[in-house]
């Protein structure tokens, strides 16, 4: 089940700030997200998120189509309240309040994947088989 990395630039000296603004976090509604004819498209297994500096990094773990997944954030009235209360911390603001802005911003704040291994990919889990 892949990850993927959402970077945002934050303002530093704030660190302590935005990990009580991602403290207060209200999670999605449901874990399950649909694709856009409206057909499940996967699933939301957890997130991190971690601040050094003008760095945040947000790690999504899901399963299936990760296109949805910006999608579903930005139905989510929690993800607003986490980004209006983040704006004043931001280095660059950005429009996130339509779903068409969002999922823009999600795409472009992605990082490359350049590596993901699990306990699956191990060379003793093909022994074990």
């Amino acid at each position: 089940m892949p990850y993927a990395a959402i970077t945002y630039r934050v303002k530093p000296g704030h660190e302590d700030r935005i990990a009580e603004i991602f403290a207060g976090f209200q999670r999605v509604s449901t874990p399950d997200f649909a694709g856009e004819s409206g057909d499940r498209a996967g699933r939301l297994l957890g997130t991190a998120v971690f601040v050094k500096d003008e760095v945040l990094v947000r790690i999504i773990h899901y399963e299936g189509d990760f296109s949805a997944v910006a999608r579903h954030m930005a139905a989510q009235k929690g993800v607003h309240i986490l980004e209006e209360k983040l704006a004043p911390f931001l280095a660059e603001q950005r429009d996130t309040t339509s779903t068409q802005d969002f999922v823009q911003y999600f795409r472009n704040a992605t990082m490359r994947s350049i590596s993901q291994l699990t306990v699956d990919t191990h060379p003793s889990a093909a022994k074990a088989s």
